[in-house]
């Protein structure tokens, strides 16, 4: 199902600028229940992007009781938001751009994450690196065609998900996750203030690590710091978190991480 601006319907003027120059951003939240876990963080985050790439959205108040409505449908599901800029303006000027645009889609839970919490994930190393820039990292924009091309190579392997590494060689995240590993007592995440995303599920590992008896890095590491961790995991907002069971021909057997994140993770976060 798709909502635009409010209306039920699926055609998207051409002239938007979220087709034609991927100009503006998006969220993807877990529906439990009928309501959207962590409902306010996606909204921030969408608010917080929307500030960043000056779109001057404001209808908040709309999208937050669309959000609810398409979720009561749900037992449990997916809920995408997507703002663009709008259409006008000639070129990339957005000098003659109208009122944003608010799509709206609800698709089902992805049946493969249950197992993937049960039985754990493989990675294998992304041959497609992500551009760095400062002004665009963290943020979870329109523009995904690296993304993209790091799925479509994914898909040519056995594994479950992709390690990717920055245009300098740094673990920054994989394909539609962040990642975590731990060596002993202290847990290591990518910086992303030069490339990746500051997802919402890593953000909120973050608060449960810093009151934990974990000491927390955020880092620039090569692969092989990962390929020598004790431990590692994967999350999303989704997901929330799946333990790490093999990067290529390395293989964890701990799960000590998992086990203190995902019951804290799996608690109903609704707003």
């Amino acid at each position: 199902m798709f909502l635009i601006n409010g209306t039920e319907q699926s055609t998207l003027a051409a002239g938007d600028r979220g087709l034609q120059f991927g100009d503006g951003c998006f969220t993807t939240a877990r529906v439990r229940k009928g309501q959207v876990e962590q409902r306010d963080k996606h909204l921030a985050r969408l608010q917080h992007t929307c500030e960043a790439l000056l779109i001057p959205f404001s209808a908040w108040r709309a999208l937050d009781d669309e959000m609810v409505r398409l979720a009561a449908a749900q037992q449990e599901g997916v809920l995408k938001v997507i703002l663009t800029r709008g259409s006008g303006g000639r070129g990339y000027s957005a000098a003659a751009c109208g009122t944003p645009t608010r799509i709206l889609s609800t698709s089902p839970f992805p049946d493969h994450f249950s197992r993937w919490r049960q039985q754990g994930v493989t990675l294998s190393l992304s041959p497609v690196r992500l551009g760095r820039n400062p002004a665009l990292a963290g943020l979870k924009h329109l523009n995904r065609l690296e993304q993209v091309l790091i799925r479509t190579h994914l898909e040519q392997t056995g594994a479950d998900e992709a390690l990717v590494l920055d245009s300098e060689g740094w673990v920054t995240e994989c394909c539609a996750a962040n990642l975590f590993w731990r060596a002993g007592e202290t847990v290591f995440t990518p910086r992303v203030d030069q490339a990746g995303v500051n997802g919402i599920m890593r953000q909120h590992c973050l608060r449960l690590l810093a009151q934990s008896r974990y000491r927390v890095v955020e880092v620039s590491a090569q692969a092989d710091a990962v390929r020598q961790a004790d431990e590692v995991i994967i999350c999303n907002a989704l997901l929330p978190v799946a333990a790490v069971s093999a990067f290529d021909e390395v293989r964890y057997l701990s799960r000590e991480l998992f086990e203190y994140l995902a019951p804290l993770c799996e608690q109903s976060m609704t707003s």
